[in-house]
């Protein structure tokens, strides 16, 4: 798929990759951010994109700082946060739109918390929610959720070891801004016996801007 690329100042001296992909935005504007161990163009999301793209939504996707330095491990939250914030403004300046913010794992828990603290966004888009690390269930990540004031999205699948069921349901399910789609069968990466990758992604993606267009307005 062709993508166009920029470069993007987040922090004085200190730039990081930006892509968009699809037609002049008049479908939904989604900023996609990947998680912890993919940066923005590994095959798990450049797959994801495209069938989003396919499906009718115009995509940014954009490095980390970590990803685009070729360090291992993420950054600082703080880092994290002020890089997703400087990509949502560059994107409302490029699109003249609100977009939404969408992310896998841990870029969807990044959207949560700009969601969370007020930045203008139309909703949130979370594959793979990260509600807690595999096996400390203890260290929940939803605190903030409940201020999240605008719709939010979540595809979870059956086997995530990031999300028991018993605490997604009592912490993310029961969320009054939540819509849910269950994965039967598949894992933290959206992979199982027996789904093929394209079929996930275009089932995820077609649901996304299925859902994101009941939500009515012009301007998403």
């Amino acid at each position: 798929m062709e993508t166009t690329t920029a470069r993007l100042e987040w922090a004085p001296g200190r730039t990081v990759s930006v892509w968009t992909a699809g037609d002049p935005p008049r479908g939904p504007v989604l900023i996609l951010a990947h998680g912890a161990g993919a940066g923005a163009d590994h095959p798990i999301m450049v797959g994801l994109r495209d069938e989003l793209v396919d499906a009718g939504a115009f995509c940014v996707t954009f490095n980390y700082p970590y990803k685009e330095e070729g360090r291992r491990w993420p950054d600082h939250i703080d880092r994290l946060l002020a890089c997703h914030r400087a990509v949502l403004e560059w994107t409302r300046k490029e699109t003249g739109r609100i977009p939404v913010l969408a992310g896998r794992s841990m870029g969807g828990r990044m959207s949560t918390y700009l969601a969370s603290n007020g930045e203008p966004i139309r909703a949130v888009v979370l594959y793979a929610y990260p509600l807690h690390p595999p096996a400390k269930p203890e260290k929940l990540r939803s605190e903030h959720l409940p201020r999240v004031q605008v719709p939010m999205l979540f595809f979870r699948g059956s086997r995530d070891s990031f999300s028991r069921p018993e605490l997604f349901d009592r912490h993310v399910r029961s969320l009054k801004m939540a819509t849910v789609v269950d994965l039967p069968g598949l894992d933290h990466s959206f992979r199982g016996k027996g789904h093929g990758a394209e079929e996930v992604d275009r089932l995820v993606a077609e649901a996304t801007v299925a859902w994101l267009g009941s939500l009515a307005g012009p301007s998403l």
